[in-house]
């Protein structure tokens, strides 16, 4: 494995891991953008926390790249409405995000998530988890760029 994607797996495992933690040291934040039609808010976040921290740990284990390739893609799947959800009512309601505008939402929100999507793109490729899994996120990573534009 090269150097770079050696250090990106750290990063983005670093970035699972902290994000994680924050579930458990500021649950408040997340229950903010938790859309109102899921149930259990509270549950949840602690359970997204719980798993987040999970896959950046197995992220470093190189025999579970598989597995956490496949945890990362149901993890994408679950904490996008949240994200979703930030983007559509951070600018009607701001205790949602601290946003003034939608490019402020995007900004401060989907950005990061498109990193994330762009790192996990290339983790499931090497592990070779679902390559249209792969194409997916490379789409959504183009509907990302052009969002700001809209």
């Amino acid at each position: 494995m090269t150097r770079i994607k050696i250090i990106s797996k750290f990063v983005l495992a670093i970035f699972l891991i902290g994000a994680g933690i924050t579930n458990f040291l500021n649950p408040a934040f997340f229950l903010r953008i938790m859309p109102p039609y899921l149930p259990l808010h509270k549950e949840l976040v602690l359970v997204s926390g719980i798993f987040e921290v999970l896959l950046g740990v197995l992220l470093l284990v190189p025999a579970s790249s598989r597995w956490d390739a496949w945890g990362m893609v149901a993890l994408l799947i679950a904490v996008f409405p949240a994200n979703l959800y930030v983007f559509q009512h951070a600018r009607a309601d701001p205790s949602i995000a601290p946003c003034s505008s939608p490019a402020s939402a995007i900004a401060g929100r989907l950005y990061p998530l498109g990193i994330l999507v762009c790192e996990t793109r290339k983790h499931c490729r090497q592990a070779g988890v679902m390559r249209w899994f792969a194409q997916a996120l490379s789409s959504i990573e183009s509907m990302l760029a052009v969002l700001p534009t809209v």
